[in-house]
């Protein structure tokens, strides 16, 4: 029972987010079909942008968006690999951020090799990259993140009566 609760709470977002990911490698959210609309929301927004100047919003706001759906599933994976007995407890490890980074760079990859083989799609080398960088992003801050947190907490217990009750908001 323990384990189908950590299975589902853990690895079922994960998975959830990964067809997310897959389902907007399909034709409906190809450039064609996305441009329709962002396009319009920017134009109407910026009437007097060119139309190249809103081409170029578009594409800007789809690598974000790569970026974006990347980085949460690492922040998933992450937390999928880490789960930790004690909440907040395991430590920042490297090598499963190293391991977290490969996974989603070798999802990443499989994204591309479907998008070859939907009509309105190309696949692209660079689009993996752009998507493990965002996913590497969002370690990185998961770890800047860390660094501070552990910081102020010790930093806290350096000043006297800093974790007393009377100091607390």
């Amino acid at each position: 029972m323990i384990r189908l609760r950590l299975l589902v709470g853990y690895w079922l977002p994960v998975l959830v987010w990964m067809w997310v990911i897959f389902s907007a490698s399909s034709d409906q959210m190809s450039m064609q079909h996305s441009s329709r609309i962002v396009g319009p929301l920017v134009h109407w927004l910026f009437p007097h942008l060119s139309d190249e100047a809103v081409h170029g919003i578009v594409m800007f706001v789809r690598k974000c968006a790569h970026v974006a759906e990347y980085a949460v599933l690492a922040l998933l994976l992450w937390r999928a690999l880490r789960k930790p007995a004690e909440h907040g407890k395991a430590p920042w490890r490297w090598s499963k951020a190293g391991l977290v980074l490969a996974l989603v760079a070798l999802y990443a990859a499989s994204d591309e090799i479907h998008q070859a083989f939907v009509p309105s799609r190309q696949a692209s080398v660079w689009d993996v990259l752009l998507d493990t960088s965002g996913a590497a992003l969002a370690l990185l801050c998961l770890w800047g993140f860390g660094r501070l947190r552990k910081g102020a907490s010790g930093h806290c217990h350096q000043i006297p009566g800093c974790g007393s009750s009377e100091h607390r908001l």
